[in-house]
């Protein structure tokens, strides 16, 4: 147990701190020591009338301490006592022996697991010292740079235990979890030292470093002949080739990269059939490229003689040059019906196959000319053939009025064609009722229709059913009748027979009953003339007015208007004062910029009544 009696003579300060710094333990020091007999004999002669007595003093206070304890003394707590190493709460005897403090122990008996690091992998055989250089041993930092120096330069932060471990720095590819990030290893990447890629090792590149394989495999790029890279031009974009796994092996992705997809025996061709010489930029994607000699050749039919096109697509397959099928649908006209019998022939004459029109016309003009029944060509039917006719059959035609723009419906159907194309004509392009109907109009006395003014719009009231009796469909106007409106006799709104000018607004009919109406005043108090606003069809009385976003049951108004609106005459007036005292709501407002007491301020903070807005 250590003392300090530096307080007590302070002469021998000195000789205490080289002591100390010894770590002597005073209390095992007895009168014969050589300590005790210095520490006498260096009295101060200006202390000699007091020598004794301290003697005596520091006499007792060594025996005292060099005296055997009792067990209640041996529990006298250490809280005086001035470690090197810190707070570290284990008995010196651990790892000093009695013959000086150092060497320590060959074998500590100290436990590192307790502590905050415990030591695993190489750490176990590292000597205290190699990490305690300090004596006070929680000085010591937890993180691998505190103590390793970072060969990488920064280029992975401070964190070593992403790649490297306490059983040694080497690393293996499996370790290193980050570089999914940028660059996934896989294949034969996955099998790599780190320094394959980033030379020079822990010195070398890591951030940074190109992820294109060219970057690493120029060498093998260039030097690659079967076929040369270079003198074809190859991209230098190697994973459209290669793959992964492995150098050789190598699959081309022909439809992503070129454009033209291998198919049918494509497929099976090697590379130099096609590209010729190793030349493989600049060769044709069209057939023709490739097979204009198959082209000029072919006799049957001759290609070139009849000036067949070239785009070889037409008739021929991938799958073999021979035997060609030709797809009419493919060159906009498909054949259906009788034409799918006939010979080529029979339309190509002379071997014409330079057709362009898919017109009936132009095939079928003769036909047209020739017919009598009706005379197409006095009648000036349309030369649309196809308007009547189909490719089942020339005869037995049947016209589709619906595909004229005036379908055909119920009276009009049981119409001979000659009852509506008088002479024969069958240019009529009007679908007014009127154009064939006006006569009808002119003479119904039951309204006169002429004299009530009403409008040509024949089937407003009428339809192809029956001409008598007619309906009118007042939803078919700008004014649907809705509510008391639609049992309202038609007089009592077309006045006069007035059947053409009367207004759609509800002001138009109904300004008596605005100006009458004093409940409120609607003049006075400047009411809009939108009857709609308040009014419904369904009643005049009993108006209900959408007071918007501002609630009429605001505060106690209970939905009565004169609350607020205390002006009847004009109700765009309003006042909040009456209920809002000023006293009250100043208080409610101090500290309220730009706070002004009056209604218009107040409906511009509170437009939906709540509170500040």
């Amino acid at each position: 147990m250590n003392r300090d009696f530096r307080h007590l003579f302070p002469e021998y300060a000195t000789i205490y701190s080289e002591r100390a710094s010894n770590c002597i333990t005073y209390w095992q020091l007895s009168p014969s020591s050589s300590f005790y007999k210095q520490f006498a004999a260096g009295l101060p002669k200006r202390r000699a009338m007091r020598s004794g007595l301290l003697i005596g003093l520091v006499t007792s206070v060594l025996l005292l301490f060099s005296a055997p304890r009792s067990s209640a003394q041996s529990q006298e707590p250490y809280a005086q006592t001035r470690s090197p190493h810190g707070p570290l709460n284990v008995p010196c005897q651990n790892c000093h022996t009695l013959s000086g403090w150092k060497p320590i122990r060959g074998i500590p008996e100290f436990d590192h697991n307790q502590t905050r690091y415990p030591l695993r992998g190489m750490h176990q055989n590292v000597t205290c010292t190699q990490c305690h250089v300090k004596p006070v041993f929680t000085n010591v930092g937890l993180k691998c740079a505190d103590c390793h120096a970072d060969m990488h330069k920064r280029q992975f932060g401070a964190y070593c235990e992403q790649c490297h471990t306490v059983k040694g720095w080497q690393v293996s590819i499996q370790q290193v979890q980050q570089h999914t990030n940028r660059f996934p290893l896989l294949g034969a990447h996955a099998a790599q030292d780190c320094d394959s890629c980033h030379k020079s090792a822990a010195v070398g590149q890591f951030q940074g470093l190109s992820t294109q394989c060219y970057s690493c495999h120029a060498a093998d790029y260039q030097g690659t002949t079967g076929p040369s890279h270079v003198t074809a031009g190859f991209s230098i974009t190697c994973d459209q080739c290669h793959n992964f796994d492995n150098w050789f092996g190598v699959k081309f992705d022909h439809l992503k990269y070129t454009g033209f997809a291998l198919t049918g025996m494509h497929a099976t061709l090697e590379c130099t059939a096609c590209h010729i010489g190793n030349k493989f930029k600049g060769t044709p994607a069209d057939c023709v490229g490739c097979h204009l000699p198959d082209y000029q050749k072919t006799t049957n039919p001759k290609h070139v003689a009849f000036a067949f096109p070239q785009t070889c697509q037409t008739c021929h397959s991938t799958s073999a040059w021979s035997p060609a099928t030709f797809n009419h649908n493919t060159v906009g006209f498909a054949l259906t019906g009788a034409h799918t019998s006939l010979q080529c022939t029979q339309c190509h004459i002379n071997g014409n196959y330079n057709l362009t029109s898919n017109l009936c016309s132009s095939c079928h003009m003769k036909d047209y000319n020739g017919t009598t029944n009706p005379n197409h060509v006095q009648s000036a039917f349309p030369t649309t053939c196809d308007s009547c006719h189909s490719t089942v059959s020339w005869a037995g035609a049947t016209f589709n009025h619906n595909s004229t723009g005036f379908p055909l419906t119920g009276a009009h159907t049981t119409l001979q064609c000659s009852q509506c194309h008088i002479n024969g004509n069958y240019k009529l392009n009007s679908t007014l009722c009127s154009s064939c109907h006006m006569a009808d109009f002119n003479k119904t006395t039951n309204p006169n229709h002429v004299q009530s003014g009403y409008p040509t719009t024949c089937d407003v009231c009428h339809n192809t059913t029956a001409w008598i009796p007619s309906s009118f469909n007042h939803n078919n106007t700008a004014f649907p009748l809705t509510g008391t409106h639609v049992t309202t006799p038609c007089a009592s709104c077309h006045v006069n027979n007035n059947y053409t000018t009367l207004p759609t607004a509800c002001y138009g009919c109904h300004q008596k009953d605005y100006q009458n109406t004093t409940n409120p005043n609607h003049t006075a108090a400047g009411f809009p003339t939108t009857c709609q606003t308040c009014h419904s069809t369904t009643s005049w009385s009993g108006a209900v007015f959408n007071h918007t976003y501002f609630p009429t049951n605001h505060g106690n108004a209970n939905g009565v208007c004169s609350t607020c609106h205390t002006n009847p005459s004009n109700y765009a007036v309003f006042t909040c004062t009456n209920c809002h005292t000023k006293s009250q709501t100043d208080q409610q407002h101090q500290g309220v910029g730009g706070y002004v007491y009056n209604s218009t301020n107040c409906y511009q903070c509170h437009p939906s009544g709540q509170g500040g807005g």
